[in-house]
């Protein structure tokens, strides 16, 4: 029958072959699964710290309604020179938020969970760019931003504006 010491000693290695051959590919597979979980976990949060600031954004132009900014531009008032300050200033503040979301969520290659992500923003962006008196700010608002964001938001607005009149109004549903 042979050597039984040897016989556990070859049973061992056996085994541990298996579990070499077997364990080690799972537990890699395993170790992906969870950086996969946490990084959209990560991404996750980063998207809602963004729709944070996004909202309160919008609260800013609640408490500055008197320049109108969520109503079509053919309805809103002439504006003051400190009336034209304070948009500026506000469409400042949108334009760094919209790049910090492009810097933070889009990729030209995104997850299927980064591309959900990232569409609300692109339909932010769209929206804003609707507007003619945004888009006639953008040269302004863009000097010194990332090129790609630059890029990217550029080429929205020219979608946006070759878009049909009424698609354009904001507060349209179409």
């Amino acid at each position: 029958m042979g050597n039984p010491g040897l016989n556990v000693l070859v049973a061992l290695e056996a085994i541990s072959y298996l579990v070499t051959a077997v364990g080690l590919p799972f537990a890699l597979w395993v170790f992906m699964q969870e950086q996969r979980k946490e990084r959209e976990k990560d991404d996750e949060e980063i998207y809602l710290k963004l729709a944070d600031d996004y909202e309160s954004f919008l609260k800013l132009t609640l408490k500055h309604a008197d320049l109108r900014l969520l109503a079509p531009p053919e309805q809103q008032p002439a504006y003051t020179d400190e009336q034209r300050e304070r948009r500026h200033v506000l469409f400042e503040i949108l334009i760094a938020q919209f790049e910090r979301a492009y810097i933070l969520v889009y990729d030209q290659k995104m997850s299927r969970q980064a591309a959900r992500l990232w569409q609300t923003w692109d339909d932010y962006i769209r929206s804003w760019c609707r507007r003619s008196d945004f888009r006639t700010a953008l040269d302004k608002l863009l000097e010194g931003e990332d090129p790609d964001f630059q890029r990217y938001i550029q080429t929205v607005a020219r979608e946006e504006a070759a878009r049909p009149a009424a698609v354009n109004d904001p507060t349209s549903k179409a």
